[in-house]
């Protein structure tokens, strides 16, 4: 059979619900690259971000079968939120946050700009923001001083390092330890950092 038009996620819900199994099968395919792609950004590991990949669409299933779906045209914001709620279940129980690479490419924020984003989706990243910049200002004032000139500022580790007059792996240890003390704050206040 040619399908000369795209079905909306919606329609592919409302096909799976009436019983046609294939509508989920279309709606995986769809979505399993942004999805998997989200989960093993935020947890490094192949393994564990299949495992929790399967759970995510175990969920999803669970719920379209119970009948208790009403998320109306938000269905991948809505199976990214449960990747992410798995996600904080698992370090919560596992008592560790991700592991940070220390990398000059490597960027707090990046997490936040996973997927697309809608006028809600912004105003909770905005607030995000304002959450992560508060907690910069609990920093010692050296790591405090490399994060903002590297994040805020846009420079680079050598022109930090030349304008505090310290070597480029003593801005990047500093870099490196702000990092791990914004984590451990973040942890501390229970701030989520991606949906």
């Amino acid at each position: 059979m040619m399908i000369d038009r795209v079905i909306s996620d919606q329609e592919l819900i409302r096909q799976f619900i009436n019983g046609d199994h294939s509508s989920l099968e279309e709606l995986v395919k769809r979505h399993q690259r942004k999805v998997f792609s989200y989960i093993l950004l935020i947890v490094k590991d192949k393994h564990l971000a299949e495992d929790i990949f399967q759970d995510t669409f175990i969920k999803v299933i669970n719920t379209l079968r119970a009948g208790t779906y009403n998320e109306e045209g938000k269905f991948l914001p809505w199976v990214m939120r449960i990747a992410h709620n798995l996600i904080i279940d698992f370090f919560r129980k596992s008592k560790r946050m991700p592991f940070i690479e220390n990398s000059e490419e490597y960027d707090l924020f990046e997490t936040l700009k996973v997927f697309e984003e809608t006028i809600e989706d912004k105003l909770i990243i905005d607030q995000i923001h304002r959450d992560v910049q508060k907690l910069v200002e609990f920093l010692p004032e050296e790591q405090k001083e490399v994060l903002i000139m590297r994040h805020y500022k846009d420079m680079s580790f050598k022109d930090i390092a030349e304008q505090t007059n310290v070597s480029i792996n003593t801005a990047l240890g500093r870099m490196r330890y702000a990092l791990i003390n914004l984590r451990k704050m973040v942890n501390e206040k229970e701030i989520i950092l991606t949906r």
